[in-house]
């Protein structure tokens, strides 16, 4: 005969079995129907980015002079640029670049930024004083203009596109981590880590960082949709990818000279920048949404 405490054991290992956080999120996250699409569409996006080169109906650097301009049709959806070129295609293999200016800029941002955000709201005093000063610097800048100065100083290049926006990045994600720190180390468990003896970098792994990890998804999602705007303006000032690059920004400041003849050679990488950075801002506010305590307890 079963003991009725055996039964309740087992009810309470069944219900920690069935309990998932993975899917308790996806639970919550799936109801945000605007920020679902979004994801939907910028997972396609990152199949098209790997694949593209592969699908492209046309070859995105080859000239066709029998077709300059053309507008959207059967066999060029998108329509043609100056050249001939097929802007479909561009476009395809395009969001490869932005993608990748962006998601390497955003991620070496954080983690730099988080770095130095957990060192700063950690240890505190002239620590705290030096960093958080060096980032109320950066911080007195426009993220573009910052990043114009820090590509005309370096020269013009996806490279340094990439440094430009890690550079500019990294305060933000650094003041968010360090408010999330001093909030984290007041913790009982964090005390109580640090009066056995455990190291500062055991306690900031283990015990801190992953207070900050909720906050960081929802920040890095809404700063990748800025990240490709600023890669972007910088390609359109002729700062970023070379000319006949198939990237966003570039194809933006090429056309713009045909906005009144053929607009459609403006119109379609404008349209493939707002979706974009549109759907990172949706899918941003959607994680806020699910993953922020203080909104998910109103």
């Amino acid at each position: 005969m079963t003991s009725p405490t055996t039964v309740q054991n087992s009810q309470v290992q069944n219900t920690q079995r069935k309990y998932s956080p993975l899917k308790e999120f996806w639970k919550s996250f799936k109801k945000q129907k605007a920020a679902l699409v979004a994801s939907i569409f910028i997972g396609l996006l990152i199949v098209i980015a790997i694949i593209g080169p592969y699908i492209a109906p046309y070859d995105p650097f080859e000239p066709n002079y029998n077709a300059l301009l053309e507008g959207p049709s059967a066999s060029h959806l998108a329509g043609t640029d100056e050249y001939g070129r097929d802007i479909f295609s561009r476009l395809i293999v395009g969001a490869k670049i932005s993608l990748m200016v962006s998601f390497s800029a955003v991620f070496l941002g954080l983690i730099l930024g988080t770095i130095l955000g957990l060192i700063s709201g950690y240890f505190g005093g002239w620590v705290d004083k030096i960093i958080m000063r060096s980032c109320d610097v950066l911080f007195s800048f426009p993220d573009l203009l910052l990043a114009i100065a820090i590509v005309a100083l370096l020269g013009p290049g996806i490279n340094n596109v990439i440094i430009a926006v890690m550079i500019f990045s990294v305060p933000s994600f650094a003041r968010l981590v360090r408010g999330a720190t001093l909030n984290a180390k007041e913790n009982v468990y964090v005390e109580a880590a640090q009066s056995m003896g455990a190291s500062h970098v055991r306690v900031l792994w283990k015990h801190i960082f992953p207070e900050t990890i909720s906050e960081l998804i929802i920040f890095v999602t809404m700063r990748i949709g800025t990240a490709i705007l600023a890669a972007s303006g910088l390609s359109f000032l002729g700062l970023g990818a070379s000319p006949e690059m198939p990237e966003w920004g570039v194809m933006l400041s090429s056309g713009r000279d045909y906005l009144g003849t053929s607009s459609h050679v403006v119109i379609m990488p404008g349209i493939a920048i707002f979706l974009t950075v549109l759907a990172f801002n949706l899918i941003g506010d959607g994680l806020r949404d699910v993953l922020d305590p203080k909104i998910k307890n109103n």
